[in-house]
Order: structure tokens, then C-alpha cells, then sequence
């Protein structure tokens, strides 16, 4: 398994942890009387593991144009 097709499953797995996490921090604090802003957790965590899915497909393609010629 190639580096990025590694990536993707860790950095979803690890993105979920930072969102419980966060979530029941917000929670807590609400329960306080805090008012906190949460951080775009999902939003990044996305967007990682979309740039992951590009970089495995271009170089996949490139490993199997490579390999073809």
C-alpha cells in the first residue's frame, strides 16, 4: 500500500478522535456557561484527505504509465 492510500484511513481515524474530542469539550463548556468556538475540525479533515485522494490518484497514474511504457 502505497504512502497516500495509507494516509487517507489514519487521517479520517484521526480527525473523528479530534471531533469527539472537541464536541465534548463544547459540550462541557456549555454546560459551564462558556461560550467557546469550536474549530472547523471536519472542514480540514476533509480537505486532507481530498488532497490525500488527488496525490494517490496522480501517482498512481503516473507508477502505472510508468510501468506500462
Amino acid at each position: 500500500m502505497c504512502m497516500f492510500c495509507a494516509a487517507i484511513p489514519a487521517t479520517a481515524a484521526v480527525g473523528a478522535k479530534l471531533n469527539a474530542k472537541q464536541q465534548v469539550e463544547l459540550r462541557q463548556a456549555q454546560e459551564d456557561g462558556e461560550n467557546i468556538q469550536g474549530k472547523p475540525i471536519k472542514m480540514l479533515t476533509t480537505g486532507v484527505i481530498a488532497l490525500l485522494v488527488i496525490g494517490s490518484v496522480l501517482y498512481h497514474s503516473y507508477y502505472n504509465s510508468f510501468i506500462i511504457k
